[in-house]
């Protein structure tokens, strides 16, 4: 077994990811992501705690980054403008490197339920942890839940357009395109 080469977890992460698009994602068995890659379970529970966390790894990174985003804007900003701040500093993570990554482990999380639930509670979490953190900044609860519920809503909106088939524009641009669309929705509450 080679385990002693660098960058085993990205090897596992892409191996595991593979084989969930080429026979399924509850078909696959910890053991063949390790032995593609020439490791061994042990190894593979090193890096993950299971194998849904090859999908789910990295939102504890993101949640972070939004947080801190949130925390960065400036003193005076409105909640939606901290909200915009932190979705444009996030949306540096994803850039068009990451676009078929994120296409294939979307359609992975499609086709299987419990992956959809897992990836709807790391929504609400992420959703939480805005709302948290837009608290600390003096919002109001409610204001700061409201707020934060409509970061996630663009965020996910604006990430399955990123990922659509023929989309070109990154997703900061799909963002700022959404964010506008947002405006004229609550222009028309007025």
């Amino acid at each position: 077994m080679v385990r002693w080469e660098p960058g085993a977890t990205d090897r596992l992460r892409v191996a595991a990811l593979d084989l969930y698009l080429q026979q399924g994602y509850e078909q696959t068995t910890v053991g063949e992501i390790a032995k593609s890659v020439g490791l061994t379970e042990r190894t593979f529970f090193r890096h993950f705690a299971d194998k849904r966390e090859v999908l789910f790894d990295a939102e504890g990174h993101l949640e972070q980054a939004f947080v801190d985003a949130v925390a960065a804007a400036p003193p005076e900003a409105a909640p939606l403008e901290v909200i915009q701040a932190a979705l444009t500093t996030t949306a540096q993570f994803f850039g068009a490197e990451r676009r078929s990554w994120s296409q294939k482990r979307y359609q992975v999380i499609s086709a299987n339920l419990p992956l959809k639930e897992r990836e709807l509670l790391k929504m609400a979490s992420l959703a939480n942890a805005l709302a948290a953190a837009l608290q600390r900044r003096g919002v109001p609860e409610l204001v700061a839940a409201l707020a934060a519920q409509t970061g996630i809503a663009v965020f996910t909106v604006a990430f399955e357009q990123w990922i659509a088939d023929g989309e070109t524009r990154s997703l900061v641009e799909v963002e700022r395109e959404l964010l506008g669309e947002l405006k004229v929705l609550a222009a028309a509450l007025r």
